[in-house]
């Protein structure tokens, strides 16, 4: 196995777990990277106690003071951007190119954005609004202590996408990656050591049942971030009801349909899909996975997506050729494979690919055409495969669309802009593309509906989030 750091982060050191080893794989060749000690019982405690302690110091902090720690910390990923893409590509399988070129960059981005909207924090005007005698003004103060749960897809940059906003806020967090992707985090750390104050941040592995829902749980745990599945998510909600009552943030996956007119530019779409339907083996809960197209252009759409995914690259991580890399695990191969296995003993048309490597968690790129209400087109397969479906008119596809139980990506595609604009007022989806899928602006809120989840990643409304809004009047 790796020499890779396997500690926790509590109380700003680096302390040996003492709980259960959690294995993390490598993906592309199927094998263990590391053993990762759990944080025990009395772990988890401590490292709540030093984010609460911390948290009564670092609320105090002002504006520019926590702008700066935040802006010190994307300078650092920037610094260290190889090492961290290294990690990062070695236990999530993902093409260290682009973990490079895209991913990391995204991760630094992330921290300044929230390290300038920290200062330009909105809030009503104050003023008379009682009477002339009476003074009203508003202030967003931290919540506290947030317990952060992150997902193995994105390990960098989900756990951006929770840490920043929180302690922009004035918040300190206890985080949990994924126990199968918890090394690039543990690596970061070194950098939150270097800038921020003991406790602010907190690094605790281990898995869900056990350190999870310990950490989620915890009386002085006053919010819960959660990027998970749904069942995760019910979990959360229920310790969120227990002896003290938290606020929660959850975003709980999707299955993100792909709205295909009859008048769409099919060459744009498909060259579009190839990124967004493949990137991460699909493994992206805003993926264009579901593909709904007008009939009179579904056929010909079927026979170029066909050709597509059979000139996708995809392979080990290190190569520089590669659009794609493995599954997370062996369980998650085991489960795309079932699906598509009985999608084909349905009798529906399965297209896939070239050959997978014979090392690893491979899966050849997939397309399937199958009706409506195939298990493959309704349930979130999480991995390289695609679906396509004709539709006959634009309300049942916005129809078909708003029927699943998720609602958090989604894409129309039309030359016809007041068409596009009227699907896309429709759907029930938190993130609505209009001819492009899967483009994120930090700028902008990332969040869903439905069994998706609510509240939003990103922008100024995810720190808006991580804040309690307070009325204090003065006469």
């Amino acid at each position: 196995m790796s020499e890779m750091d396997t500690r926790l982060f509590i109380n700003g050191r680096f302390v040996d777990g003492q709980g259960g080893a959690e294995v993390a794989f490598e993906p592309a060749l199927g094998q263990p990277l590391a053993e990762v000690a759990s944080a025990s019982d009395a772990q988890i405690d401590e490292a709540v106690q030093a984010a609460d302690a911390a948290y009564r110091t670092w609320a105090k902090t002002t504006p520019r003071e926590r702008s700066a720690a935040l802006l010190a910390i994307a300078d650092g990923i920037e610094r260290q951007g190889d090492a961290l893409a290294a990690v990062e590509s070695r236990n999530a399988g993902k093409p260290l190119r682009f973990v490079k070129s895209g991913e990391l960059a995204n991760v630094a981005d992330v921290f300044r954005f929230y390290g300038t909207a920290v200062r330009n924090m909105p809030a009503p005007a104050a003023g008379n609004y009682r009477s002339a005698t009476r003074t009203s003004l508003v202030r967003r103060d931290p919540i506290g202590v947030i317990a952060q749960i992150a997902p193995w897809n994105y390990p960098l940059l989900m756990a951006a996408w929770k840490i920043a906003p929180a302690i922009a806020a004035g918040n300190a967090v206890v985080i949990k990656p994924s126990e199968m992707t918890p090394l690039s985090l543990i690596k970061l750390s070194e950098i939150f050591a270097e800038v921020l104050p003991p406790g602010v941040v907190n690094v605790v592995c281990g898995n869900g049942p056990e350190v999870g829902n310990r950490l989620i749980s915890h009386d002085l745990v006053r919010m819960i971030s959660l990027t998970g599945d749904v069942r995760t998510g019910r979990a959360v909600l229920q310790a969120a009801a227990g002896n003290t009552i938290k606020r929660t943030h959850l975003e709980l996956g999707g299955k993100a349909p792909v709205i295909v007119c009859a008048n769409a530019d099919l060459d744009k779409l498909v060259e579009t899909l190839r990124e967004a339907s493949f990137y991460n083996a699909g493994q992206d809960c805003t993926a264009a996975c579901r593909i709904l197209a007008h009939r009179d252009v579904a056929q010909d759409l079927t026979d170029r997506l066909e050709s597509m995914i059979g000139t996708l690259v995809y392979g080990r991580p290190e190569r520089d050729d590669v659009e794609f890399g493995p599954v997370i695990s062996a369980r998650q191969l085991e489960r795309i494979e079932g699906f598509v296995s009985r999608a084909r003993s349905a009798g529906y048309d399965v297209m896939q690919g070239g050959a997978a490597e014979p090392d690893g968690f491979f899966f050849s790129p997939t397309l399937v055409a199958a009706p409506i209400d195939a298990e493959i087109v309704q349930k979130e397969v999480f991995g390289p495969v695609l679906s396509i479906t004709p539709f006959d008119d634009d309300q049942q596809a916005v129809d078909w669309a708003n029927a699943s139980e998720y609602g958090l990506g989604s894409s129309v595609w039309s030359r016809n802009g007041s068409q596009a604009m009227a699907i896309a007022n429709a759907l029930e989806y938190g993130v609505t593309w209009v001819n492009t899928h899967g483009v994120m602006a930090t700028e902008m809120p990332h969040g869903g509906m439905k069994n998706s989840g609510y509240g939003s990643d990103l922008s100024m409304q995810s720190l808006i989030d991580y804040t309690q809004i307070r009325h204090i009047m003065i006469e």
